[in-house]
Order: structure tokens, then sequence, then C-alpha cells
């Protein structure tokens, strides 16, 4: 479909059409294990790369094909590959450019799982991870060596709502001639286009925003296009002889979408990391509204970020929408319509104050997500980042004394009474 139709277009219409075989308008959930070749010469072509199309659900899928289509639209990319979850969507996005001893240097302000699995269980690939401040640009210099294979961060990071400068840290990934990958889950396509800003590839947790009714769990990858995988040996996969294709150079065969193409015909058949198509029916489904959703979702985050910074029950708050946000300069260059709906507050009394925060809440759910319809809150210290020490959790936003909200689309003032009555309780 032509990306010069409007956003709110192509969320509704982008990668599909009318089922061909019914005249089924929505997409339909293609629940198939395989898929009937038309005969022998079709399904080698299929085997060998010479021919697109569908061979076995653990690569490909009809409905999640139009899904990775409408994403990758959205995002302005090439195309993309959805998995199953948001974390196996990172392993994807690195699987093709690193290899043992290889690093790639990370975001310290990441969400509290991604440090783990970039710090912990990266380690038995044979990867290390370099966790830096984004905002201390000389720092995100000095990590990057020979073995540095791709820089990762967040456009809104977890849990703190921060903003990062992803202009200045993609001029820095362009001048090392590696690949700047950012975690576009928190702002979604309508807030941000990382590739605008330089990224070469963008990940999402699908889970949140972009289905926004908390039913399914997903990921994706989009493929800018823009990359260069050739221009230096430090990406073998894309750019040298595949034994698995009998010598195929995925650069040199699909040029752009090099990268798209390896993450199906190598990723997921070998790592297996699949998306279903019932997820994925959700999730088209969740998109239709999606900039609707996230202006709701942007306009009482910006209300109760206002109310609480004025309430002396509460020691800060790190909305960027804020004036007094360090990261209040860069919304309207990197986030021009809001600052998301994802931020942090501290509670008077710490700790403690803040458990009793959570257990006192009545519209909140205290639950391990973001990026619901619904209004969300939680600890991270004590839950989603509770594996981290107290150095990590305060450097990814993350400290014992602070709750973080993920804002639904509800009644700011609703929302803000709830509050007002749980901090009475907290802080009593």
């Amino acid at each position: 479909m032509s990306k010069t139709y409007g956003f709110d277009t192509l969320q509704i219409h982008a990668g599909a059409r009318p089922d061909p075989a019914t005249g089924a308008r929505q997409t339909p959930i293609y629940q198939t294990t395989a898929y009937v070749f038309r005969d022998a010469d079709h399904a080698a072509a299929l085997f060998n790369l010479q021919e697109v199309g569908f061979i076995y659900s653990r690569l490909t899928n009809p409905t999640v094909a139009v899904l990775q289509e409408r994403i990758a639209t959205l995002e302005g990319g090439v195309g993309a590959m959805c998995c199953a979850s948001g974390h196996a969507a990172q392993i994807m996005a690195l699987f093709p450019l690193m290899a043992p001893g290889r690093n790639v240097v990370a975001s310290s302000r990441a969400y509290g799982g991604t440090i783990t699995q970039f710090g912990q269980t990266f380690k038995r690939f044979g990867w290390t991870a370099r966790f830096v401040d984004m905002d201390d640009l000389d720092a995100v210099k000095a990590a990057i060596d020979d073995d540095t294979r791709a820089i990762f961060c967040e456009t809104i990071a977890n849990p703190g709502g921060y903003i990062t400068d992803l202009d200045a840290i993609s001029a820095i990934a362009r001048d090392a001639g590696l690949p700047l990958i950012v975690d576009n889950t928190s702002a979604t396509p309508y807030l941000c286009r990382p590739i605008e800003h330089g990224a070469a590839l963008v990940v999402h947790s699908t889970t949140k925003y972009l289905t926004g009714n908390g039913t399914v769990t997903g990921g994706a990858v989009v493929d800018s296009g823009t990359f260069d995988w050739s221009a230096s040996d430090k990406f073998p996969s894309l750019s040298q002889p595949e034994p698995a294709y009998h010598g195929l150079k995925f650069h040199e065969t699909f040029g752009s979408l090099a990268f798209t193409f390896h993450s199906i015909a190598v990723g997921l058949r070998d790592l297996g990391m699949t998306m279903n198509p019932q997820a994925a029916h959700y999730t088209l489904m969740g998109i239709e509204t999606l900039s609707l959703r996230m202006a709701r979702h942007v306009e009482n985050a910006q209300k109760i970020a206002e109310w609480l910074e004025a309430d002396p029950r509460v020691t800060e708050v790190t909305y960027p929408g804020l004036a007094s946000s360090p990261y209040h300069a860069r919304v309207p260059r990197i986030c021009p319509k809001g600052a998301g709906a994802l931020f942090t507050f501290g509670v008077k009394g710490g700790y403690d104050a803040c458990v009793r925060l959570v257990d006192s809440l009545e519209l909140f759910s205290h639950v391990a997500n973001l990026g619901d319809a619904r209004s969300l809150i939680i600890h991270p210290a004590s839950t989603t980042h509770r594996q981290l020490t107290e150095t990590q959790q305060r450097a990814a936003g993350a400290a014992p004394e602070v709750v973080r909200l993920s804002i639904g689309i509800e009644d700011a003032d609703d929302l803000i009474a709830d509050l007002d009555q749980a901090l009475a309780r907290a802080t009593a």
C-alpha cells in the first residue's frame, strides 16, 4: 500500500486486502500449520528462497504476514518479522549481528527484564552487553570497540519515561559503522518513528500499546532497509555465503530486505520464536485504533503528571511532558505528538509507602504490564527490577521509592481521585 496515505488510514488498511477465497473484509485467522505446494518445483523454489510464499507456520503465516506489513508501513521500514514476545524480538534483532566474543552497547535505563536478558542470559551465547547512560555521549563512544556490533536503546525508556536523543545516538552509530537498534514499544510509531532519526532496526513488544488490550504477547523487528550490511566484515551472516542455502548471500540477493529475509529464513527457522496467528489477529485489531488511543493516553498522562507534581506527598515525577523534566526539550523533536503515557513518581515514605500505595488503588491494576487501555501501576524495585542491585535500579530509574504508572484511556479525573485516596492511605 502506498505510504502517501495518512497514519490513521494506514493503521487500518496497510497489509490487508479482502480475502481472495471468501471476500472476508477482516483478515482471517489462518489457523494452519502447513500449506499445500502447487507441485514439486514450487516447493523447491520456496525452500531455495527463489520464490516468496508460505511453507510452514514456524516461518510464515498469512495472518502474521499482514501484521508484519502493517507494522513495517507504520514505522517507515521496508519489512518486518513478528515473533512470540518483545524479549524474543530483542534476541531476533541481535541474532544475525552477534557472535561469541562480540558485544552490544546498551542503555542502562532500559527495562529491567532487558537488562537481565542482556547482562545475564546473553553471556550463555558468548555475547556481552556494555551498559551506559545514553545521555552521556562520550561514554557511549568510549564503550564501542572492534567487537561491538550494535547500539541498543529505548525511545521512551521504561520505567522512567526518559526520552533518548535518537539523533545524537544514531550519529555515533553511523560514525562507528554500527546499526542502531531502538525499542519503540513505549512510543509506538504514532509518537515516534525511529528510522527517521537514524535507526537501522526498530523492535517492539507488540504486547503493549500496539495490541492495547492486554490479551496476547508478541514482538516485532522492523528493518529500515537503509543499513549496508556488506560495508564491512562485521556482519558475515548477512554479507557472506550462507551454507544452509547453498552459498546464497543475503545482502547481495535481497538488498534492502536482507535482514528481514534472514530473520525469517534463518532466525525463525532455527530459533522458532514464532508468533501465533490468533495473537497477530488481536494485534491487528488493536492497531486499528492506535492513534485514537495514543492521543488519549498522552492527554491523560499530562493531566495526571501535572496533578502529581503539585502534590506534597510526591517527591518527584519523571514525565517528560512536564516543563520541569530535563527531557522536556526533546519532546517536540523526538515525540512531537506527545511524551507518551509511561512515567514514575516518588512517594514520601519510600519503599514501604510504595507498597501500601499499590495495595490501596481501586481503578489502577497492579500488574507487570504496560500499554493497556486500563491504567496500570507497579513498584519496579519489588517486581520488574527486583533482580537488579539498588545501584542498577537507580540507574534504570527504578529506585526503591518510586512506582511506575502506565496511564490508560479512562476518565482522567477518576484516575486522579483513585491516586488521591491511595496516597492518603500510603502516607498516613
